[in-house]
């Protein structure tokens, strides 16, 4: 029996395929010229290849990073992993990852759904491209304090998006201070959303000259020293942490205004977007601490850590 709905669909399926696939088409253009949203064309692609319309060669490539992927689940226990191509020119690392976790998001996200992220260069860059390219309404909300530290990023119109920030500095002078601040109604209003998010990004810091969080004078060059010869090999939401995962002994968690780390082995589906050899020690103790749901990371780095 012909089924009018059923032919459109496939026959839209094949031209978005086909302009994608063969005429090398953006996603936008092909919604531009077929009159659809977007999404709808990244729903087209999926179902595409899901019903092998579209089918592929894996090349050895491919192969091999799909190899790694698969590596990293089972020996961090992960619930997926994302492996992309080695960027050549070290300073554009975090602008990969985060292109390649716009891309794994934009692929598994809903509508008017919350997500929430960190501090740091790759995660705000990430939401960059999220709140740019997606049609899909979506919240973000700060895991941590220190709202000046997300402003500059209103140039990556980030803004455009419906985005909670918690109304406090990082760090206080003092722990009943610190107390007092996660006590106000304002503060509490947008933690509270926290649990609601259906995705967590979060940035994964190194213990070197070039951390984000030394780099925006967060901390002092001594405190970091300390932090250092106390075991840290990075932080997660400015939490440091061991080789092993655990939180390091120190009076500056104490006075931070942030997600606990408790809070967030919690969360559901939290995503790791972090790569480059200096942070291979702080991304594996990160993924053996717990924190870490799915990594998105690049082929050179996650070659190191199934070798840690």
């Amino acid at each position: 029996m012909y089924d009018a709905e059923t032919n459109y669909e496939e026959n839209l399926m094949i031209k978005v395929a086909w302009y994608y696939y063969m005429e090398n088409m953006t996603q936008q253009a092909i919604a531009d010229n077929l009159e659809i949203s977007r999404m709808r064309v990244i729903k087209l692609l999926d179902k595409a290849r899901h019903t092998g319309i579209v089918q592929f060669k894996i090349s050895s490539a491919f192969d091999k990073r799909h190899s790694l992927e698969n590596s990293l689940i089972e020996k961090y226990n992960l619930k997926d992993c994302y492996v992309v191509p080695t960027n050549p020119n070290p300073t554009g690392v975090n602008d990969t990852i985060a292109k390649a976790a716009y891309i794994y998001i934009a692929n598994h996200i809903t509508d008017n759904c919350y997500i929430n992220f960190g501090y740091g260069d790759t995660s705000s860059k990430t939401i960059g491209y999220l709140a740019r390219n997606l049609e899909t309404q979506v919240s973000y909300v700060s895991l941590t304090g220190g709202v000046g530290y997300y402003l500059p990023n209103s140039a990556s119109n980030i803004f455009n998006a419906k985005l909670y920030l918690i109304p406090s500095p990082l760090i206080m002078s003092s722990k009943e201070m610190a107390e007092a601040i996660r006590n106000e109604s304002s503060v509490q209003e947008v933690t509270s959303m926290i649990k609601l998010a259906s995705m967590t990004i979060v940035g994964i810091g190194a213990m070197n000259d070039d951390a984000t969080i030394l780099k925006s004078s967060m901390l002092s060059h001594n405190d970091f020293l300390l932090l250092n010869m106390k075991g840290a090999v990075g932080d997660v939401i400015c939490h440091f942490i061991d080789k092993d995962g655990n939180l390091v002994d120190n009076d500056i968690d104490s006075r931070l205004i942030n997600v606990s780390l408790n809070t967030l082995k919690q969360l559901e589906n939290v995503i790791g977007v972090a790569a480059g050899p200096q942070k291979v020690p702080a991304i594996a103790a990160a993924l053996k601490g717990g924190y870490i749901d799915i990594i998105i990371t690049d082929e050179s780095t996650a070659e190191l850590l199934c070798q840690e």
